[in-house]
């Protein structure tokens, strides 16, 4: 039996079939390091497995970078012939009475505690394990391109061919606070009247110190830079909102994350503007079909639930 981490590849003889697997994985990471963890390989084997087709093929299939590796054009017109029966093997070799792995999920902590998690039941149901990692969009893109997770709800497309993703949700901005500032304020009357100025010395109660989310409503409905600092900064918006409905100011949030509040009062909707600031959300992958079935299931429940008004 030949070792399977052998060079010895003539060009022009049939594909090596692991070589063809190593070439998928490393496509999907995006990484020799990734792809050689999830492989059970060394990085070196994978590195010559991957110039050992090359060679055979004759063709340049990826471009090292300082961080992983990007596919040159006949990567992607490889990997679009071979995801689908190297996939399909995959799943034949794995036995039927051997349950799926978990799932591995992630995305923004409020967005999967108010939106995924509650409408969990149907895939626990079908047997579905699944294992929620809450985290910041940039680094868990990074993990899913090491293998780290199957599926990432990501606050922007992510550029590049490596990972595959479709919109999933728009969120809408709103500018909120609680009822004794809006008494103090003049509610939302005065804001159409006076604009931004009507909330001078109103405490700012923010996601981070830069306030990526509160700047860039104000560039976009008031048309202006906003010119504050924030009194109460928490990396988590279900912080945000606890301490504005509490009283401590004003803020910006996610009308979904704030639905409940707006509908019984804790919360004042403050402005209503007819073009509000939305953000697209999406639900990214590595390319190909998974060799885990229940990622599919998962996939295809949330892009119904996103569906479902």
């Amino acid at each position: 039996m030949r070792d399977r981490e052998s060079n010895d590849h003539p060009a022009g003889g049939p594909l090596d079939l692991n070589l063809l697997r190593t070439f998928l994985t490393v496509y999907r990471t995006g990484s020799f390091t990734a792809a050689a963890r999830l492989l059970g390989l060394s990085q070196p084997t994978v590195t010559t497995q991957i110039r050992a087709l090359e060679r055979q093929l004759d063709r340049e299939l990826f471009e090292r970078l300082a961080r992983g590796v990007a596919p040159a054009p006949y990567a992607d017109e490889l990997a679009a012939r071979v995801v689908e029966p190297l996939d399909a093997l995959a799943s034949v070799a794995q036995p039927e009475d051997t349950p799926a792995e978990p799932v591995h999920l992630a995305g923004p902590a409020e967005f999967l505690t108010r939106s995924v998690l509650p409408g969990i039941a149907p895939l626990v149901e079908k047997g579905v394990r699944l294992r929620v990692t809450p985290g910041l969009t940039e680094p868990l893109l990074d993990d899913l391109r090491a293998g780290r997770h199957d599926l990432v709800i990501a606050t922007f497309r992510p550029r590049g061919r490596t990972l595959a993703s479709v919109p999933l949700n728009d969120e809408e901005f709103v500018l909120v606070t609680g009822v004794v500032w809006a008494r103090r304020i003049g509610g939302p009357g005065r804001i159409a009247t006076e604009g931004a100025a009507a909330l001078h010395g109103v405490p700012l109660v923010a996601y981070a110190e830069d306030l990526p989310i509160v700047r860039r409503y104000w560039r976009h409905v008031f048309g202006k830079r906003l010119a504050c600092q924030p009194a109460v900064t928490m990396p988590d918006l279900n912080g945000v909102r606890a301490a504005v409905v509490g009283g401590t100011g004003f803020s910006v949030l996610p009308r979904y994350l704030c639905a409940d509040e707006l509908a019984s009062g804790a919360l004042v909707l403050l402005h209503d503007p007819e073009d509000p600031p939305i953000n697209t959300g999406f639900l990214v992958q590595r390319p190909g079909v998974s060799g885990n079935p229940h990622v599919a299931v998962v996939r295809d429940h949330l892009l119904r639930a996103a569906r479902t008004p």
